[in-house]
């Protein structure tokens, strides 16, 4: 049993097989474009693709929502996301033009229909009203992700967990949160990512939801 077998053992065959794509595309585009450290492409399976995949733990993305990754570097978390949901959509933007270059090739070989990758710097985003929920991975503080997010999130709500942002963290949360705008501190939830998966590593690394 893989890790991903242990963890989400509801995949399909087709969504394993394309877990197991991911650490040789990787691999190959890693060698000629550094989208990922080179001391973690060994562990890209615990460090980067288990580690976007907390949010699955948490969130159940409903069929035919809209996602938006902000920051996606090299894909992480809306490449493995967009595998675990594929009735969902997700739009990947980073600012970074060869990065999402490699984001889009590797949604190409993966054959993932529900991506659409972008190059663009988030202020210049014309979306407002777009998405459903703003997904993160260690990026900027909170409230700079509010201040991004809060015009790209659609008014509707199709979730038990109202429209807002997700945003992957470490280390101490309680500064970002208390510096949150308006009422924002009443409507945020932080998830341990070590509730979810055992390896070592996740111990201050947490899934944060605040409210749009």
């Amino acid at each position: 049993m893989t890790l991903l077998q242990r963890y989400f053992p509801e995949l399909t065959a087709e969504q394993l097989a394309q877990f197991q794509q991911l650490v040789p595309l990787y691999t190959e585009w890693n060698s000629r474009i550094n989208v990922v450290s080179r001391q973690d492409i060994e562990n890209l399976e615990e460090r980067h693709i288990l580690h976007s995949l907390a949010i699955a733990k948490v969130f159940r993305f409903k069929a035919g929502a809209s996602v938006l990754d902000l920051g996606t570097g090299g894909g992480f978390p809306g490449i493995p996301l967009a595998i675990c949901f594929p009735e969902v959509r997700f739009t990947l933007v980073d600012g970074t033009g060869k990065k999402i270059r490699v984001v889009q090739e590797i949604a190409d070989a993966l054959g993932l229909k529900n991506v659409t990758a972008l190059h663009a710097r988030v202020e210049e985003l014309k979306m407002a009203g777009q998405f459903d929920f703003v997904v993160s991975r260690a990026v900027t503080s909170l409230g700079q992700l509010m201040d991004w997010s809060y015009k790209l999130l659609k008014k509707k709500h199709i979730h038990a967990y109202p429209n807002g942002v997700i945003a992957l963290k470490g280390g101490d949360l309680r500064p970002e949160i208390k510096a949150l705008p308006g009422k924002a501190e009443t409507y945020t939830e932080v998830f341990p990512i070590s509730a979810f998966f055992k390896e070592p590593g996740f111990e201050e690394k947490f899934v944060v939801y605040v409210q749009g």
